[in-house]
């Protein structure tokens, strides 16, 4: 099942955001980063997560209704390359 877009909670910590990444590693391991609904309008960091500790509660939002005429560019949770 597809993760991205789902609303979901870190079975562990209980932390819960909406699945906006997923990164693919060579030796196998899969995380996804989970970004918070915004408190009193301030927007909260987004945290990785292993794939086993995701849990999907609700349905979040499509990937249709939020892509752009001309998607990618920068944003500050990428993951960085050295």
């Amino acid at each position: 099942m597809d993760k991205l877009g789902k609303f979901a909670r870190d079975k562990i910590t209980g932390f819960e955001g909406t699945v906006i990444a997923k990164i693919s590693y060579l030796f196998g391991c899969a995380q996804y980063n989970l970004v918070p609904k915004a408190k009193e309008g301030k927007l909260e960091d987004g945290q990785w997560f292993d794939e086993g500790r995701i849990e999907i509660i609700g349905d979040g939002v499509k990937p249709e209704e939020v892509k752009a005429e001309k998607n990618g560019g920068y944003h500050p949770e990428n993951p960085k390359v050295r």
